[in-house]
């Protein structure tokens, strides 16, 4: 299958926190970089997922949040610290690729106007934020 989201991630299931009606899934990618994904238990069920399953990460480019201040606390369970290595303007947005401290490449659509505001140009240093209700799981079937 392939699909349309840019970010996607391979990674290993480090802990499951159950809950009543979503489970918070702790994942461990290859770099050492942490994610957490918050899906349903249904989802949780139906993945089969358990501790050391590999694992997918997908979130779209829109779905990833860029800040330059570092010193920010925020909500969001997933913050990764990188540098910007391409910026491509369009009409209206721009595609920004972050590569992170521990060498992922991920991909955000933000506003031009936004894109100005942070001053991103390659080299810059930028923190990636994503929520964790925006990273979709998925799994090879057997």
């Amino acid at each position: 299958m392939t699909i349309s989201a840019r970010n996607q991630l391979k990674a290993t299931v480090k802990s499951i926190k159950q809950g009543a009606v979503n489970d918070a899934i702790e994942l461990l990618l290859a770099s050492g970089e942490k994610l957490t994904s918050v899906i349903t238990s249904e989802s949780t069920k139906n993945l089969q997922l358990t501790e050391g399953a590999e694992v997918v990460a997908i979130f779209k480019a829109s779905s990833v949040i860029l800040s330059t201040d570092t010193s920010l606390v925020l909500s969001a369970r997933n913050q990764l610290n990188g540098n910007v290595i391409a910026v491509a303007r369009g009409a209206v947005n721009s595609e920004v690729i972050v590569k992170t401290a521990g060498g992922n490449e991920i991909v955000a659509i933000i506003t031009n106007t936004s894109t100005d505001a942070l001053g991103l140009t390659v080299g810059s240093a930028v923190n990636v934020i994503i929520k964790a209700s925006h990273i979709i799981l998925g799994v090879k079937r057997a």
